[in-house]
């Protein structure tokens, strides 16, 4: 019988002891899983070292991929808005991904297509996300998509099934699920858009109701 190969994770690049900011660097050279081949950079977290909110996302599209930065591209635009009309202060908040590296599959033009971080791949990164909401230590997590959902509430969770609703987490005191801002992207009839925009920025506005107290 063939022996099974250990599976990747970037634990070892997550040192105990060090800062988000030394964390930050130390993801520059994650090779803790194969995404890194293809991507232009390590795309870490960014925000007050004591953000009350943290958003955690998928990973990192397009436009993050080339910038560095999360939550640059339409989506994040789009996540910048509803925030806005929600009421959450954007300079209270850490914005990340559940995975560090892009992972894309075609090229149409210059834009290339993200594809779904496989399970193992958002459990060989996850140590990276954790260790961001142990420094942070927000007061509320709202994780932004299926794959963020999952990588902090386990597998079998569905966003579809509790969304906007509180769940239980030793991670924070609150952590709620809710939709990518990606997802209303791809909703071609205006109006439907809309109503779903307004259903998560009622989504947020309803997670972080009574933070400021």
């Amino acid at each position: 019988m063939a022996r099974k190969e250990p599976e990747q994770t970037a634990a070892p690049f997550v040192q105990p002891d060090a800062s988000l900011g030394e964390l930050r660097e130390a993801a520059t050279h994650c090779t803790g899983c194969d995404l890194y081949k293809n991507a232009t950079q390590t795309v870490f977290g960014e925000g007050p070292d004591d953000a009350t909110v943290m958003l955690v996302g998928e990973q990192p599209g397009d436009a993050e991929d080339r910038s560095g930065h999360p939550f640059v591209g339409p989506a994040g635009q789009l996540l910048d808005r509803a925030l806005v009309d929600a009421g959450i202060d954007r300079s209270r908040v850490y914005v990340t991904n559940a995975v560090k590296h892009f992972k894309w599959t075609v090229v149409r033009g210059r834009r290339r297509l993200h594809a779904t971080p496989k399970t193992v791949e958002i459990r060989a990164c996850a140590p990276w996300l954790r260790a961001e909401i142990d420094r942070v230590r927000p007061r509320l997590i709202i994780l932004l998509g299926a794959t963020a959902a999952k990588s902090v509430l386990g597998p079998s969770f569905r966003v579809t099934l509790h969304r906007g609703e509180p769940m239980p987490s030793e991670l924070a005191e609150r952590v709620v699920a809710t939709v990518h801002p990606s997802s209303l992207l791809r909703i071609p009839d205006s109006e439907a858009r809309e109503r779903a925009y307004g259903e998560l920025v009622k989504d947020l506005r309803k997670a972080a109701a009574g933070l400021e107290g």
